[in-house]
């Protein structure tokens, strides 16, 4: 009974303390919470920019945890993507990023602008590539185009039903006709320097054929020159 004061007098100083800690804390969440919040560092594998309703805008993130998309309101199955931002438009479908990576191997950073439900239209690009003798770099602005306005969530569940038959030759069959019928996007205007060191204007048609070039090739000399449907220069000039 001697020790009682003592015990009740540390038990009402471990009370003072721990109901100081928990208004701390608790200051600390709201502030966290308030859009007062102002952080001069912050160190995180992925973060998500959200509506007030939690539907995603844009996801900033590593490779590892990267964003794997989203069609028609459903996530796809998580694949490997490259660092970088990934864009949502208002119906919570990717629009667009920009995403890179890069060793002593290849090394890429690619701006990409989406259409509505479907692939890239629009891209600003840069890559390269160093397993040969020789580097391999190109970059400049891509342009992609296609028949209609097939949506991706379409052209995904054909290719999901050609992988479900196992058999290799259907499966190339099957793309072959995806391919031809205009329903998968192609690319059809090229503005930069090639992965062959030529620089200048590169025109496909609607089917991705290359049928115009007008380029200054690696020895300084202007070249316009017009391809057959088999990629052959028919006139040169």
């Amino acid at each position: 009974m001697e020790n009682l004061p003592k015990q009740i007098k540390t038990l009402k100083l471990y009370l003072a303390l721990l109901t100081v800690t928990i208004i701390v804390c608790f200051g600390f969440i709201i502030r966290l919470m308030s859009n007062q919040a102002h952080f001069k560092q912050i160190t995180a594998e992925r973060i998500d920019i959200v509506e007030p309703d939690g539907k995603i805008r844009m996801a900033i993130s590593n490779r590892q945890s990267q964003h794997p998309g989203t069609i028609d309101g459903k996530q796809l199955p998580k694949r490997d993507r490259p660092a970088g931002m990934i864009f949502f438009n208002d119906d919570g479908n990717e629009c667009g990023g920009l995403v890179y990576d890069g060793d002593k191997k290849s090394a890429s950073m690619t701006y990409s602008i989406d259409q509505y439900k479907n692939d890239q239209i629009m891209q600003l690009q840069y890559s390269q590539e160093n397993n040969g003798p020789q580097l391999q770099r190109s970059y400049g602005l891509k342009l992609w185009d296609k028949y209609d306005n097939f949506p991706s969530s379409k052209v995904l569940a054909y290719i999901d039903s050609l992988n479900k038959l196992n058999d290799t030759v259907a499966y190339k069959t099957g793309i072959d006709k995806l391919n031809a019928s205009g329903r998968v996007t192609k690319e059809r205007l090229f503005v930069g320097k090639n992965a062959g060191g030529d620089v200048g204007l590169f025109l496909s048609d609607a089917n991705g054929k290359p049928k115009l070039r007008i380029y200054i090739n690696k020895q300084n000399q202007p070249v316009i020159e017009t391809l057959d449907d088999k990629g052959a220069v028919a006139k040169s000039r």
